[in-house]
């Protein structure tokens, strides 16, 4: 892993946030779930100043108690699902 998934990870532990959380999504029916250390791995797979911007948020997203944290993976975790099913529509 890259140094700022490492840090990503590290931030999560020290607030006492398992990584292997876990998001649910109902679409038509089929459920859809990510833990919360896939949707940072997906993320790291992205250019160095995705990656960058990623961190800053989760950072922000800790500043606003756990529910800033579960709404930041939230929103994350739907922007993968969409790019996912994207994918199989092309």
């Amino acid at each position: 892993m890259n140094k700022i998934s490492d840090e990503c990870k590290k931030l999560l532990l020290e607030e006492s946030i398992d990584t292997a959380s876990q998001i649910e999504y109902d679409v038509n029916g089929k459920v859809h779930t990510f833990t919360f250390e896939h949707i940072i791995d997906t993320y790291m797979q992205a250019s160095d100043e995705s990656q960058l911007v990623f961190l800053s948020a989760l950072k922000k997203a800790l500043t606003v108690e756990d529910i800033g944290v579960n709404k930041f993976f939230e929103g994350m975790g739907q922007l993968l699902l969409m790019s996912h099913l994207s994918d199989k529509f092309e």
